[in-house]
């Protein structure tokens, strides 16, 4: 992927290496660790749980994130993640007047390493990328991406930014309120059902990161030959099935909360096919 011709956004604060004092959220890292392993086991989002588990252990008492630096990262780990942010922000400031007429407001992107915290509560790098529609920004740990090749044997450059542009079509599905009415439909159903619509906005967001990756290679001419396979192999790898099968050695689709690999895979190739975001509408879609 040619992402060195991408403009790099500003809108990054780095937090990598500051740490944070007292562990995210007061809990201890053996504590989070195991209750991300557990989410994953019961289906439940890891958040939801570390979260969960934060506003007990800290009670009413206030606490900030640090303030990272501001801008365009100096190493080459950085510099790639705020270009595709970057070029997200240029992309999506035309496509989405365009095609729904809304206007685009970009993310903040929060690199950080180990621990830190958004506003959503605790941010920790066994989560994986997250976006928090609360302060509008993604939290990625960039090891993730060295995770991805070494356990997943899902690396490259296009790979990562199907990481990236998939939390961010999270952003776009909270500026079109999407998100919100989620969120309050599952607080009146029972779990599977909840799980299902989880279910149906991981693929909507994977689906818009396919109509990204149309929009930027129509434009910049950004894609190169084998990027396509680096982003259906990360599909694939981790899809909940793939996931569950690896974790627990069976799979329990009425706990999946992300998809199965064949459709992360084929929602993400609807929308590089399309370029449409309305190709993306996961809750009207007699198929999932």
């Amino acid at each position: 992927m040619r992402w060195e011709d991408f403009r790099a956004s500003e809108n990054v604060e780095d937090r990598r290496g500051m740490g944070l004092p007292g562990g995210a959220g007061g809990l201890g890292i053996g504590t989070m660790i195991i209750l991300g392993l557990l989410g994953w086991v019961l289906g439940i989002d890891p958040r939801i749980l570390i979260g969960g588990a934060e506003m007990v252990s800290r009670g009413s008492q206030t606490q900030r994130a640090p303030q990272g630096r501001q801008g365009v990262p100096e190493d080459q780990a950085g510099r790639f993640a705020a270009a595709v942010l970057g070029n997200t922000e240029d992309v999506w400031k035309e496509v989405l007047p365009s095609q729904v007429n809304r206007a685009y407001r970009p993310p903040k992107l929060v690199l950080f390493s180990g621990a830190t915290r958004s506003g959503c509560g605790a941010a920790q790098s066994a989560m994986g990328p997250f976006y928090c529609p609360l302060d509008q920004t993604v939290y990625l740990d960039l090891s993730f991406f060295q995770e991805m090749q070494r356990r997943f044997r899902a690396g490259g450059d296009f790979a990562y930014a199907y990481v990236i542009t998939h939390e961010v079509g999270h952003h776009v599905q909270n500026l079109l309120g999407l998100l919100q009415k989620v969120q309050a439909r599952q607080r009146e159903v029972g779990r599977a059902e909840a799980n299902q619509l989880s279910v149906r906005v991981e693929l909507m967001a994977d689906c818009l990161s396919g109509v990204w990756a149309f929009h930027s290679n129509e434009r910049w001419h950004s894609i190169e030959q084998g990027d396509v396979e680096e982003a259906v192999n990360a599909a694939q790898a981790i899809g909940d099935d793939r996931l569950q099968k690896q974790s627990q050695g069976y799979v329990v689709p009425d706990s999946f909360t992300h998809g199965s690999s064949e459709q992360r895979v084929r929602w993400f190739m609807t929308g590089f096919k399309s370029g449409q975001i309305r190709s993306c509408d996961t809750f009207r879609a007699s198929r999932l």
